[in-house]
């Protein structure tokens, strides 16, 4: 009897022993797969912000060519110190952009297994949208019902003589005033406008005003004759698309808003000019997409499926 319940103890040691074993083996497969599983979920949440980051950067340069897409996106992946891992771009102009990013991730624990790598994928696209609101606007208008030929040079007046039949306005963003529609000129109306406000317009010539702001800015920007695309140019103006809302005594008092263009200003103002010689151009910038905005030129950008 002795030596079967001696056998029994010595049989519960071994079974315990292996039950351990096999816990332990649990355990560490268990912490195995946490720390390959937390590593790949870390480097793709990695991957598809800089792939965000690409795309979203590439939309920019929609309205211009594949080429400045494509090299705006490499620009930001090489800042990431990942331009190899660009598996697939695709690119509709005007339209949208997308990237597919692929990177091989080192594992740790299932090298156990014989599982040393494991690609990661990230996708992400961005497109463009015509703005609905924005901040910056100059105080300039145009009349919804001008048909806008891109690159064809118009004339925005900013004098009263052509006040009944006058396509282009002069607003008062923010309040009536030479002193403020100055500002406002020199460096876009700080609050946001969204489409069906209705703006008051400014009243008298202001031409000398115009003039002022209009040559400090054709000589902050370098850019070369022709190139529209400098992210950064004084040259290029937000003003407002609108259509008459209150209309009197033979003057316009308020138009409503419907939209937003891009101004580009071509020449310098003389002392007999009255109005801003340039053209208008597609371009990527601030603000944001509204149900109704309607496509004249401006655009946002936002991620897409």
């Amino acid at each position: 009897m002795q030596y079967f319940l001696k056998k029994i103890v010595n049989d519960e040691q071994g079974n315990a022993l292996i039950l351990g074993a096999v816990t332990m083996m649990f355990i560490l497969f268990m912490a195995g797969l946490a720390i390959d599983g937390s590593l790949l979920y870390m480097k793709k949440s990695q991957l598809q912000k800089e792939a965000n980051a690409a795309v979203l950067s590439g939309a920019q340069e929609l309205p211009n060519t594949e080429q400045k897409v494509t090299d705006t996106v490499q620009t930001v992946l090489n800042a990431h110190k990942d331009a190899a891992s660009l598996s697939k771009l695709d690119i509709t102009l005007g339209q949208k952009v997308s990237a597919t990013l692929t990177k091989p991730v080192d594992l740790s624990f299932a090298r156990v297994f014989g599982l040393e790598q494991v690609n990661v994928k990230a996708h992400a696209a961005a497109g463009l949208a015509a703005v609905g609101k924005s901040v910056g606007a100059a105080p300039l208008g145009i009349d919804e019902s001008i048909p806008l030929e891109y690159l064809k040079e118009y004339k925005l007046k900013v004098d009263s003589s052509d006040s009944l039949t006058g396509n282009f306005g002069i607003l008062a963003l923010g309040g009536p005033g030479a002193k403020t529609y100055e500002e406002n000129l020199r460096v876009g109306y700080q609050s946001e406008i969204k489409i069906n406000d209705v703006i008051d317009t400014q009243t008298g010539n202001i031409a000398g005003k115009t003039r002022d702001v209009v040559n400090m800015r054709v000589n902050g920007c370098s850019q070369p004759p022709g190139d529209y695309s400098l992210r950064d140019c004084s040259r290029i103006l937000l003003v407002l698309v609108y259509k008459p809302y209150n209309y009197g005594g033979g003057q316009m008092k308020q138009v409503q808003v419907t939209g937003f263009a891009y101004f580009y200003i071509t020449s310098p103002m003389n002392t007999n000019d009255t109005s801003i010689t340039g053209v208008f151009i597609k371009r990527a910038g601030s603000g944001e997409y509204v149900e109704g905005s309607k496509d004249r030129g401006a655009y946002s950008i936002r991620l897409t499926k």
